[in-house]
């Protein structure tokens, strides 16, 4: 028996989320320094009736939590979302670097997903319509916006960026939205087709020479061609639009800096500029084919289109978030390139080649660069066995190297695709939820209310039905503690039972209440004599009494055995009288502490 009573003193009950777990306290011991590790009766989460401490948090995150404590293993449950597995970890005291290797990348790939969504957060993939206070946000006019404090510049100025910059505000940005589009395909068809010889007009020129007959002679020659006189309107009124566009999205831009910094800005400042500089040239009559190159920067327009298209700013941040799989690809193909370029200048000089195409090194590369790229022009081909042995080695390689990273690419982008699609079809408002939790009750309430005496009666009969036999766990453990000897000094009575101590000449008693929260050792005694229900369902109020020969010593022992007679009898002893109202003469009532 008193094996079973260390036993049952060495054990804890957690209740977590509703689920019971029972454990030894050397176990929660064995990771100091955190949450389980320091639990003890006075913190408020102990119930002292049924001897457990309670938890509101995730009851399968938990079971991983207390299996770590015994096997010392951390893994990570898979029903779980990675961000909720943290914060319990975090609420436990541990640290998410002791998962298993085992279930580390599963467990990272909630990471990784919260980078790809704040790199979408900064794309600005939404294609709702904006609110007037996101669009205050962005202009740090929020405070203002509230109080109703803008001037007129800046209730202006956030309207305009608008209509410019975020084609899905509004009906009319959207109008300036196609007219943007429409003005950048007219013009980058118009810089193409003007090179087309059918869209160009020959320039002539009359020259005059003398025959060798002495007479004069007139002749008209084809001195070279120039694009049709349309084209030139063509580019003066995109240009014109770019201009436009570009002053008033420089004046109305939340951050001047910010807009100078964008790739897409500097392309477009360019363009419009290098417009601008060539028909100057042209009008001075100097023109240079060096100015004419540089504007080949007009076809970079096409880049305006990613503020329009939310698959192709995707593919733009693909090819960021895959640049070490990038540069390891270059690095591989210019190290193969080198190699196979050197094999092939010496392999073809092993036999008598009179058609030898590999020069030199240099030439090579150019062969290896072709090869590898499995393009294959044909303007250079080995001719020795030994060459064409080379040649194949360095198709081959030129094939596994390109392969290799290209399945990381194609992830990434669905990754960032799938990522999107799914953001789009999230509502973009939700349900608030209060962080607060609710305070624990303390003191006697109504019936029914938490706290009160209903919830402790729901509370003792729970002991009563599920735990029939705590009330013999409790009695030997005080039994243990105290010896053979040791008494009580009370009996259980439920919440507001009036207790009093009679004085010998007035019936009179002086009582005050009880509350069962504020009491150290509970004992359920089902099986009193006296008002007490026996089915179950209530614990009334029991008031025991000792005789008057007792009274003289309000600590007078009464042994567990003499309880168990108690119990084990319907009717009342002699000498002790039981009854739900007021006690008798120099009566002392005893109460359980």
């Amino acid at each position: 028996m008193n094996i079973n009573v260390a036993d049952a003193d060495n054990r804890v009950i957690i209740n977590v989320g509703g689920i019971r777990h029972e454990t030894y306290k050397a176990t929660l011991k064995k990771i100091p320094a955190t949450r389980l590790s320091r639990l003890t009766e006075a913190l408020a989460n102990y119930d002292p009736v049924l001897n457990e401490y309670f938890f509101d948090r995730h009851p399968g995150v938990f079971a991983q939590i207390l299996n770590y404590y015994r096997s010392g293993k951390l893994h990570y449950p898979t029903d779980v979302c990675g961000p909720l597995f943290e914060e319990e970890l975090e609420f436990w005291g541990l640290d998410s670097n002791q998962v298993e290797p085992c279930c580390w990348m599963t467990y990272t790939q909630h990471r990784d997903t919260q980078d790809v969504l704040a790199i979408l957060d900064r794309l600005d993939l939404d294609t709702d319509k904006p609110t007037e206070e996101d669009i205050m946000k962005k202009f740090g006019l929020e405070e203002e916006y509230k109080a109703g404090e803008l001037n007129c510049w800046q209730r202006i100025q956030p309207k305009i960026w608008a209509l410019f910059d975020e084609p899905y505000s509004s009906t009319a940005a959207k109008i300036i939205a196609v007219i943007s589009v429409f003005f950048i395909t007219i013009s980058i068809l118009s810089f193409c087709l003007k090179t087309h010889p059918e869209m160009r007009v020959p320039v002539l020129m009359n020259t005059t020479e003398t025959m060798t007959d002495g007479t004069v002679a007139w002749r008209l020659t084809k001195k070279e061609t120039e694009p049709h006189e349309a084209f030139f309107y063509i580019e003066c009124a995109s240009n014109a639009w770019f201009t436009f566009e570009i002053i008033i999205r420089f004046v109305v831009a939340p951050s001047k800096l910010e807009f100078m910094k964008a790739p897409v800005n500097i392309i477009d400042v360019v363009a419009t500029l290098s417009f601008y500089l060539d028909f100057m040239l042209t009008k001075l009559k100097r023109e240079s084919d060096m100015l004419e190159f540089f504007s080949i920067i007009r076809i970079m327009r096409l880049c305006k289109l990613t503020r329009h298209s939310a698959g192709l700013k995707i593919l733009i941040h693909t090819f960021k978030a895959s640049a070490k799989e990038l540069i390891l690809l270059i690095f591989f193909l210019v190290l193969g390139i080198v190699i196979f370029a050197a094999l092939i200048y010496y392999a073809e000089r092993i036999q008598y080649n009179p058609d030898n195409d590999f020069e030199s090194i240099p030439k090579g590369l150019w062969w290896a660069i072709v090869t590898m790229t499995t393009v294959g022009y044909g303007d250079m081909a080995p001719k020795t066995y030994v060459g064409m042995f080379v040649g194949a080695l360095c198709a081959l390689a030129g094939v596994l190297t390109i392969a290799l990273p290209v399945p990381v690419i194609v992830s990434n982008f669905a990754l960032f695709y799938s990522h999107t699609q799914a953001r789009s079809k999230l509502p973009k408002k939700r349900r608030r939820v209060l962080p607060v939790e609710a305070p624990r009750p303390k003191g006697p309430k109504a019936q029914g209310q938490q706290g009160g005496p209903g919830a402790q009666n729901r509370r003792m009969n729970a002991i009563k039905h599920n735990h029939p036999g705590a009330l013999d766990a409790k009695m030997n453990r005080l039994d243990s503690q105290g010896g053979g000897g040791t008494a009580l000094t009370g009996l259980l009575v439920a919440p507001n039972a009036q207790v009093a101590l009679n004085s010998s000449s007035s019936p009179t008693p002086v009582g005050f209440d009880t509350n069962v929260d504020n009491i150290g050792e509970k004992v359920a005694l089902s099986g009193l004599p006296g008002s007490c229900s026996t089915d179950g369902a209530v614990i009334e109020p029991l008031v025991t009494t000792v005789p008057s020969s007792l009274s003289g010593s309000p600590t007078t022992p009464v042994s567990a055995s003499h309880i168990s007679d108690q119990r084990s009898h319907p009717s009342t002893p002699p000498g002790i009288t039981s009854s739900p109202t007021a006690p008798t003469k120099n009566s002392l009532v005893i109460v359980n502490t």
